[in-house]
């Protein structure tokens, strides 16, 4: 059998190289002092949703203020100047990782426009799908992008509504748009927060300690930010909810008909915090459940369950105590490596490695091992984690894989590649197998999956969850796909 390109000459690799990679996080926050500082918070611990760009705007009551730029949050933020020039009582926030539109400042979020009405701010967590025939008609009406994520499209539909007030001018831009979205956005008079019909991507609604004056609220694509803000939950905003924040209160709208949720199964196996409680769920916990019920599966006689760093971990933890087989770090990763070490040289790409993630040859060596992974993608990294792993002395080494395999492309705001170099989709499980050079490759199946997150089974014809990354079943018209406009990477 000839080795894929991909699997060919991997004499460095990063492990995250070879992820599904998050979306992006959105924060918003009314009305309370610092609020720009609370918003950085949040975004800080919602980093890993989206670590290429990051950016603030606030409202002080007269003038809007923005920051945004390339890097992480403490790195874009890290100056105290920068938050001293973003005052006001409210504000909005974004991490970004491209899912559209190439890495440049012009598509960093929030994006902002001045309308007739007065300034509003937009970010958005999720993907569109008919974002590029939207494009198309509203250049030709005359609009002029700035950007070119899908996200402006929001911006313009906004502008050119007939309608009179902020409120229904926003929903008549959500009407138009096909795909998964959890938005906030920022007038001079209210802070919106909406999620699509389907509720694909989180967001939440918290709450600030009390005021003496006025409730203090947030909204956040995750419960982890909460608590670096130091607010407390109060519920999700469902699927399909448009919820207004302004200082008479708390507004629900539910502009839509009502349709089945189908939210991202992918959000628990790997791109929520694990810290997080997502639909009354914790993260954690379910990531846990998940590898009990893959021991259950698909076990086998070992000697110790060794996980892949860090989002391996929960499950490795579940596997282990459903199969009572001993659970070990026998991979360590070191967090105090930065990007600085991924250089363009090839020798300085293998320290880097070498640096970054080491075995733990005192709990492999003799033994035989259960690798525990959340997924398979390209399998690049899988490779050579088999590999160190028995040059650290493991006389065995068996993969298992805390998710269905990754056969279809997401379109919905997860960067996947290409689908014909998603390892799944162009080889069965024994091909994977001798391709990535364990023992034993096992996944679990759709079912168990759903069994681990409280469902019986997947229900083929009304789904749960979306789940089309695995099963190719996209429950969103995927309109500028099917029409070619645009490109997989």
């Amino acid at each position: 059998m000839t080795l894929p390109a991909s699997l060919q000459n991997q004499d460095c690799f990063s492990i995250e190289d070879d992820k599904l990679h998050e979306e992006c996080g959105v924060v918003g926050v009314w009305t309370t002092q610092d609020a720009a500082s609370l918003t950085a918070l949040g975004l800080h611990a919602l980093q890993h949703r989206g670590q290429e760009a990051s950016g603030i705007v606030t409202f002080d009551g007269h003038q809007f203020c923005t920051h945004r730029g390339l890097g992480l949050v403490g790195e874009v933020f890290a100056d105290p100047q920068i938050i001293a020039k973003l005052p006001g009582g409210s504000a909005i926030g974004h991490n970004r990782y491209a899912t559209t539109g190439e890495t440049q400042i012009r598509n960093v979020q929030p994006l902002y426009g001045d309308f007739e009405f007065g300034g509003f701010a937009v970010a958005h967590n999720g993907n569109l799908t008919n974002a590029q025939l939207l494009k198309q008609s509203l250049v030709r009406r005359g609009c002029l992008f700035q950007s070119s994520t899908d996200s402006e499209v929001f911006i313009h539909l906004i502008a050119i509504s007939l309608y009179t007030n902020v409120i229904d001018r926003f929903i008549d831009a959500l009407k138009q748009v096909q795909g998964a979205y959890s938005l906030v956005a920022l007038s001079k008079d209210m802070l919106i927060a909406a999620r699509d019909p389907l509720g694909v991507r989180p967001l939440i609604l918290g709450k600030l300690p009390q005021g003496k004056e006025k409730k203090s609220w947030v909204v956040a694509s995750e419960t982890c930010a909460l608590s670096s803000m130091g607010a407390e939950f109060v519920r999700d905003i469902e699927p399909g909810e448009v919820i207004i924040i302004n200082d008479d209160g708390i507004q629900s709208i539910k502009p839509f008909s009502n349709v089945a949720n189908r939210f991202c199964i992918f959000e628990y196996v790997y791109f929520a915090r694990p810290d997080s409680v997502i639909e009354n769920k914790s993260v954690y916990m379910a990531r846990k459940k998940i590898g009990a019920e893959l021991a259950k599966e698909c076990n086998v006689d070992a000697d110790v369950v060794v996980p892949v760093p860090d989002s391996g971990v929960p499950a490795a933890i579940g596997y282990a105590a459903a199969s009572k087989i001993p659970f070990e770090l026998g991979i360590i990763r070191s967090h105090y490596i930065g990007r600085t070490f991924i250089e363009p040289t090839d020798q300085i790409r293998h320290l880097g490695v070498k640096l970054k993630h080491s075995t733990n040859r005192s709990v492999l060596e003799g033994k035989r091992v259960i690798l525990i992974d959340d997924s398979i993608v390209r399998g690049t990294t899988s490779k050579k984690i088999v590999e160190m792993v028995r040059a650290a002395g493991a006389t065995e080494v068996h993969l298992r894989i805390a998710s269905p395999p990754t056969q279809y492309s997401c379109f919905y705001g997860i960067d996947t590649p290409a689908q014909e170099k998603l390892l799944a989709h162009t080889h069965n499980i024994d091909e994977m197998c001798k391709l990535i050079g364990t023992d034993s490759l096992g996944f679990i199946s759709c079912d168990g999956l759903y069994r681990a997150l409280g469902e019986e089974k997947r229900n083929n014809f009304d789904p749960q969850y979306c789940d089309a990354c695995f099963t190719g079943d996209y429950p969103i018209p995927l309109t500028d796909h099917d029409k070619q406009l645009i490109k997989t990477k």
